[in-house]
């Protein structure tokens, strides 16, 4: 009963606190709107190609060469690539930088030399791509007519019998992330850590309000002190995500998917990880120490958890740097959850924030008992 009082104090004098129950819902809203609207074209899927052209010059002497050549530039044609063929008046190295062209090549008996356009990049590796699927197979071919003439035919058989081994197929094809759709995510996740700021004056507001004396004077428990302090913030906050979250489906028309159990589930996981944090570096950093580690570290792990901008981890020591961000496990594993129909991969985002939390607060609770909540 003692709990439920608690928390039923705690969430009203939050709640009069406007400035930072405003702060918490206005701030990711002025973003995601700023944000989604200023970069909605780096997350368009549509991309107008001009038109592919390339122009040759045939200097090789070996019939099979340029025989297997011809039928290539005629199967390019067929698809829409503009081919020209180069005379010795016309410098296709010059027309190509010009941007007449979207490469440039020179067919010889020791193989294909290539240059491309630098201003069409999207272009110029298309075409790239089909001159070397071309050279790999004419390598192939020609090897095995050396080694084995009677096996050619079979391998020229074979390579249009069995069409692609490779199958791509999604969950929910031609489903991706609008930037609406992204920023509503990560300030979602983003807001949710902010709630280590709060958290961090659970105790020490109590220390430096000099109401903590009289606080354990009364015939509370610390236990109860403790559980109710905890679970009145990690809701509160909460509430402010939910708001959040809502704002964006309904007013920004963001999509969540269909698994709000799944999704409202790992962020309340997150808000309790945050409080826990928040409530941990208030007994490790005294007076405004813990709230600038706080912010700090709730900066680092917004810009490496994609919170601003996508992180591309393929490599480097970022790869590693961004597992380190709950943002950035939260933010994929919303992803899976929205785009892919994949609820199930909260759970291990899910086992991982109560873990930490759990650690966190048997911290907070050894330290307030120990030192008596100072």
């Amino acid at each position: 009963m003692n709990i439920i009082h608690i928390i039923r104090k705690e969430l009203l004098t939050e709640l009069r606190d406007f400035k930072t129950f405003i702060f918490m819902i206005a701030f990711p809203i002025v973003l995601m709107l700023i944000l989604g609207s200023a970069l909605t074209n780096a997350f368009s899927s549509d991309y107008e190609m001009d038109s592919l052209s390339l122009m040759y010059t045939d200097h090789t002497s070996e019939e099979q060469l340029s025989a297997s050549w011809s039928g290539f530039m005629d199967a390019l044609e067929q698809e829409g690539v503009a081919i020209t063929l180069a005379t010795k008046e016309i410098d296709g190295q010059k027309l190509m930088q010009e941007d007449q062209h979207t490469a440039y090549a020179e067919l010889t008996n020791d193989g294909i030399l290539y240059f491309g356009n630098p201003t069409n990049s999207i272009e110029n590796n298309i075409v790239q791509g089909m001159l070397t699927s071309f050279v790999d197979q004419y390598n192939l071919f020609s090897a095995v007519g050396k080694s084995d003439p009677a096996a050619l035919e079979q391998i020229i058989e074979a390579k249009y019998a069995y069409g692609s081994f490779i199958q791509e197929a999604s969950l929910i094809p031609d489903k991706q992330p609008s930037s609406i759709d992204y920023y509503a995510i990560t300030m979602s996740t983003m807001i949710a850590l902010y709630s280590a700021l709060s958290a961090s004056y659970l105790i020490r507001g109590e220390v430096s309000r000099r109401t903590y004396i009289r606080l354990y004077a009364s015939p509370v428990s610390k236990k109860a002190i403790f559980t109710g302090k905890i679970l009145s913030s990690t809701w509160i906050n909460f509430l402010c995500v939910a708001v959040v979250v809502l704002f964006s489906k309904y007013v920004f028309q963001a999509d969540w998917g269909s698994s709000y159990t799944a999704v409202f589930g790992l962020l309340f996981t997150e808000v309790l990880l945050a409080v826990s944090l928040g409530l941990a570096c208030s007994y490790l950093f005294k007076d405004g120490a813990s709230h600038a580690i706080l912010v700090i570290i709730i900066q680092i792990a917004s810009f490496v958890g994609g919170a601003y901008a996508p992180i591309h981890t393929e490599n480097g020591l970022l790869s590693y740097i961004v597992h380190f961000s709950p943002i950035y496990w939260s933010n994929q594993a919303l992803m899976q959850v929205i785009f892919a129909g994949n609820a199930a991969a909260v759970i291990p985002v899910i086992a991982l924030n109560v873990g930490i939390s759990a650690l966190l607060l048997v911290f907070s609770a050894a330290f307030m008992h120990k030192t008596g909540g100072e």
